[in-house]
């Protein structure tokens, strides 16, 4: 193989190590791409609009490996390159961030930060947050000390979390395909999901979106939560049924909800999410830093020249 062309995304700081032969080009993801860049064989995904995606998948005919730092790939796949390139996950490169805010998301439920954040906007004393306070998650999820945590989508994110969770007391269940037992947690189906989700204060949703994942969590799954559990998504908005979420929050049916990820993005401002009770939103941001992308750059870049599979390569 000759030299080979790599765009890199001038958006995310980037300096693979990359091999002899191998052009790095960096361009612009606010801007079309350049004449001279239409050649390569390569580029690197980050934070890229639909509309631009698209555009690239017609401007690079070439193209034959793209490497996402995004964990997600649904956009990517739908934008429209040829069914030849291979596509490549950033699967890992947000393990810690996602984790660390799931798990910020699980403690402000617990503690009803939002309410307290509310009650300072209003100059107000939350004196029911203060004493006489639940003695455990009976009732009302207030402690993560003693809680039953399902987390569904157990890879390296759910892991990650559950590694936060144990120590503070938490019990940890994790929903994937295969039941068995996978980093030391005991792991389920989802097809067993529905006995054990009456006992469950927090459902951690990290899926990915997919055909077989469209509204995964939906009016059924908040019927069988317990009237004071909680949902978290920093997995992707299409998982959830939002309607049903809606319904279920304004009937008090479930305690709370706590998502960084919606339908659509950006949320529009008329959406009825808004008003919804006991609800915590972030906008997307439990991951936007890929740790390790340079790393993963790299090591797919030589196995790309090397003829040798691809880490994250999608199947």
């Amino acid at each position: 193989m000759g030299d080979v062309k790599i765009l890199l995304p001038t958006n995310v700081p980037l300096d693979p190590v990359l091999p002899d032969g191998v052009e790095a080009v960096p361009y612009d993801t606010r801007a079309p791409l350049p004449e001279a860049s239409r050649d390569a064989e390569a580029i690197v995904l980050w934070a890229s609009s639909p509309t631009w995606m698209a555009q690239a998948a017609r401007d690079l005919p070439n193209l034959r490996w793209i490497q996402s730092l995004s964990a997600g790939m649904d956009a990517i796949v739908e934008a429209g390159f040829g069914e030849d390139v291979v596509m490549c996950s950033g699967n890992g490169l947000h393990d810690v961030p996602v984790a660390e805010h799931a798990l910020g998301l699980i403690l402000a439920a617990a503690r009803r930060l939002d309410v307290a954040v509310r009650a300072v906007d209003d100059h107000r004393w939350a004196r029911e947050l203060g004493v006489n306070q639940p003695l455990d998650n009976a009732g009302r999820f207030s402690l993560i000390s003693g809680a039953n945590v399902v987390i569904w989508g157990f890879g390296g994110i759910g892991q990650r979390l559950a590694g936060y969770l144990r120590p503070m007391g938490a019990k940890i269940v994790g929903v994937a395909t295969r039941a068995g037992e996978r980093g030391g947690y005991p792991v389920i189906t989802p097809a067993e999901l529905p006995g054990i989700l009456p006992h469950t204060d927090v459902l951690v949703n990290i899926l990915p979106a997919t055909p077989a994942t469209t509204a995964a969590v939906s009016a059924s799954t908040f019927e069988a939560m317990a009237d004071h559990a909680w949902l978290v998504n920093v997995g992707r908005g299409a998982t959830v049924d939002q309607e049903a979420l809606i319904a279920a929050l304004h009937a008090g049916r479930i305690g709370g909800a706590a998502l960084d990820v919606m339908t659509p993005e950006p949320l529009p401002s008329d959406s009825p999410l808004w008003d919804a009770p006991n609800l915590i939103l972030t906008p997307h941001s439990a991951g936007g830093r890929p740790l390790g992308a340079d790393d993963l750059i790299a090591a797919n870049t030589r196995a790309f020249l090397e003829g040798r599979p691809l880490r994250n390569a999608l199947g």
